[in-house]
């Protein structure tokens, strides 16, 4: 096996891990904040057990958010990889850890565990982002390489899930053992790999402003927000009303999210290679469009049965988008640029997260699960609307070049 190969599938594998241990906590997510300590009352941070749980989801992705960019230019500046992705799966294994302490502590306040849930996920996003950026140096087409790193994130969100449920089902805090113990894991095996970043270096000022000039990388990024929004709307919303509407447990609700993300992760990377074939624009705008679409039909479903399909048909769809978004990043930025790019693309999907949690929880609470569902997934379809005019006016090519005339002069 050719050594990019096997580094493909040990980074993939990375990923999957990375993955697999955040969707654990997603089925359970209620009891799990409860046992951690959540005031759920009108006098405490949180009125109800979806805003506690929506608070705890949010702590994570604004550390993310908030250390993303620090990872990628760290990793840019220094031309190292590896080292920084060893340091964030052991930090954020900690994290977990510590997290999984607090009942037997008994005496942090709920917001002190948010602040635990900020460091452990300013940590992880430092693996997951890095990891994601080393496949991205890798030789064999971004299409291909975009759709390992896409198929890696479906089935650890998809065996993450069902997994999370049972685990819950025998106690709230054993998925916070179990991430800890994954990323333990992760951090001992990317130690053993060749880190291929390029080896020029270039100073902080110069990335930024390297990434600044290439205005298209706005186009992935707007995607990428709006479908990791859509991700979040479903680790929490999705969740409560699969469990509302259907009076289901954690370990059904898992198994019903699974029916997005198995499809999801088992097409990704076949989607990946047809996006270096035909280009970046069908499976982006066009899957959008459908994506949108499935998103109001799975809100729509009347019964267990007809969710589950919607859920996969969606999943389908999320496959034809997300490795050639990801791809359409490497599209773009210089080779020497990339760490930072990819940092800014997962800084969009954080936010589009963030919005998830935020929005779908708030309209949610506020007006019901209908006005939730069709405003995120009218959201989805208006972004591929707008970006219709943009895509055709640049040059998407069947080998995973992007040119334009602004990109040309860069």
């Amino acid at each position: 096996m050719h050594s990019s190969d096997r580094d493909r599938i040990v980074l993939a594998g990375v990923v999957f891990a990375v993955l697999f241990s955040q969707l654990l906590l997603y089925p359970g997510i209620g009891a799990l904040v409860t046992a951690l300590g959540a005031d759920v009352s009108p006098s405490g941070l949180a009125a109800s057990e979806l805003d506690a749980s929506m608070w705890f989801l949010v702590a994570e992705f604004v550390g993310y958010v908030a250390f993303v960019g620090v990872w990628g230019t760290v990793s840019d500046v220094t031309g190292r990889r590896t080292p920084f992705i060893v340091a964030g799966a052991l930090a954020g294994a900690v994290g977990y850890a510590t997290l999984a302490a607090v009942p037997a502590i008994g005496s942090i306040p709920f917001e002190g565990v948010l602040v635990l849930r900020f460091f452990q996920g300013a940590m992880t996003i430092g693996a997951f982002s890095l990891t994601i950026t080393m496949l991205m140096d890798l030789e064999g087409g971004h299409g291909r390489n975009m759709g390992a790193a896409g198929i890696a994130i479906g089935l650890g969100a998809a065996l993450g899930a069902p997994v999370g449920g049972q685990l819950s089902e025998v106690d709230p805090i054993a998925p916070l053992v179990a991430a800890a113990a994954l990323l333990v894991v992760v951090g001992t095996l990317v130690s053993t790999l060749q880190d291929r970043a390029p080896t020029h270096r270039r100073t902080a000022r110069a990335l930024l402003e390297g990434v600044r000039r290439r205005p298209t990388l706005s186009i992935p990024y707007a995607f990428g927000f709006v479908d990791r929004m859509t991700a979040g709307f479903f680790a929490l919303v999705g969740t409560r009303y699969f469990q509302d509407a259907f009076e289901i447990g954690p370990a059904t609700t898992g198994i019903l999210l699974a029916c997005f993300f198995a499809p999801f992760a088992l097409l990704q990377y076949p989607m990946g290679a047809l996006s270096d074939r035909i280009g970046r624009t069908i499976p982006i705008v066009v899957g959008s469009l459908c994506y949108g679409g499935g998103i109001l039909a799975v809100g729509a479903a009347p019964t267990v049965t007809t969710a589950a399909i919607a859920m996969i048909g969606v999943g389908v769809l999320g496959a034809l988008v997300s490795p050639a978004t990801m791809a359409l990043v490497t599209d773009i930025a210089a080779e020497n640029e990339r760490g930072l790019a990819m940092a800014g693309f997962n800084v969009a999907g954080s936010l589009g997260f963030l919005g998830g949690f935020l929005v779908g929880g708030l309209v949610a609470g506020s007006y019901g699960y209908d006005p939730a569902f069709l405003a995120v997934g009218g959201l989805e379809i208006v972004i591929a609307l707008i970006a219709v005019p943009i895509f055709l006016r640049l040059s998407v090519g069947p080998h995973g070049r992007f040119a334009t005339e602004d990109h040309d002069r860069t």
